[in-house]
């Protein structure tokens, strides 16, 4: 995998001709299951050294960025279903969260492999997010309710039943609100922790004086925030990109080169490029968020659902063929 470049950014007509050019680290795990959409989930650790997927066949496994051979993985094992979201902790290195269809969530100690954790009987959890901090977590579960967690307490905080088909979870930087997206195609805007509508119209009353971004014809299932906190990034089933300026809270501008539903999005550590991942198509696309100009697609032998960019340099993790794998560029193009 290409090295740590330093935090210099790539201009967009060096990025568009340089990325697909490069070869990927394949991070191959024999024992996991052939399937090709086995990988559900991947994560970055804050400094990118280590890289955590989570499976189908109830696989967790912690990678070392820099080292691909399984031999030097770490495998968390507990989870007795579909691992359905992992998400490190914000300012630990190596403190990672889990979600599973079995309605568990676990943190872990990843050097030591322990459950430092568990907070059980959540139903078929399968989304979360991390306050800024990392004091509490939200998970989510297919019956449309979010649970408020604590890292060190063994039942939720607080758990609140959505009205509506919620899909996905993201937390302002700020850690006072959530952005959920829905099965209307819209991504609500929540207090926090106690999930009130952050905004309403004044000459509006009930359900409909809540302030929504409406930005999709179909459900809307995957929400990212600019690291700089400049755009909020949806995705929906429609293919659709749509980004938001987070002030007036306007959509400055969709992307429409995606191939099928928008099941993740991640922006580059700098806010420049996202990328989006489908589970239809054959490649991942990758977009200038302050233009929403279509810069490139990194080709791939299956549909790549989960892509993720590392928090500190342009390297991109996603699924393919079953597998984890990483592309590097460097301002140096190595």
């Amino acid at each position: 995998m290409a090295r740590i470049a330093p935090r210099t950014s790539v201009a967009p007509e060096r990025l568009k001709t340089l990325l697909p050019s490069l070869k990927p680290t394949v991070y191959h795990d024999p024992s996991a299951s052939k399937a090709q959409a086995n990988i559900r989930t991947i994560a970055w650790n804050p400094l990118g050294t280590y890289i955590a997927t989570g499976c189908v066949d109830k696989t967790l496994r912690v990678w070392n960025a820099d080292k691909p051979n399984v031999r030097q993985t770490t495998e968390l094992k507990g989870h007795t279903a579909s691992i359905e979201k992992v998400a490190f902790h914000p300012v630990k290195e190596l403190e990672l969260c889990s979600v599973s269809s079995d309605g568990v969530v676990r943190f872990w100690d990843v050097k030591t492999k322990q459950v430092l954790n568990e907070v059980k009987g959540l139903g078929e959890t399968y989304t979360l997010a991390w306050a800024p901090k990392g004091e509490r977590v939200v998970v989510g579960n297919k019956e449309d309710k979010l649970f408020v967690i604590s890292p060190t307490q063994s039942t939720p905080i607080s758990s609140h039943q959505q009205t509506v088909q919620t899909n996905n979870i993201a937390f302002c930087w700020s850690g006072q609100r959530i952005f959920a997206t829905t099965g209307e195609g819209k991504t609500r805007i929540l207090s926090f922790p106690d999930f009130e509508p952050a905004y309403k119209f004044d000459y509006k009353e009930g359900p409909e004086a809540e302030f929504v971004l409406t930005g999709h014809t179909s459900s809307c299932i995957t929400v990212e925030l600019h690291p700089f906190n400049r755009y909020l990034a949806t995705g929906g089933t429609d293919s659709l990109i749509a980004l938001w300026e987070t002030t007036e809270w306007n959509c400055l501008r969709t992307a429409t080169k995606m191939s099928g539903p928008v099941r993740s999005l991640s922006f580059s550590w700098d806010g420049l490029y996202i990328a989006g991942g489908s589970d239809e198509g054959s490649g991942l696309e990758i977009f200038n968020s302050e233009t929403g100009e279509h810069l490139c697609t990194y080709k791939t032998a299956t549909p790549s659902p989960v892509v993720v960019w590392a928090p500190n340099r342009y390297a991109l993790a996603y699924a393919d063929s079953g597998s984890l794998r990483v592309i590097g560029a460097s301002t140096g193009g190595k």
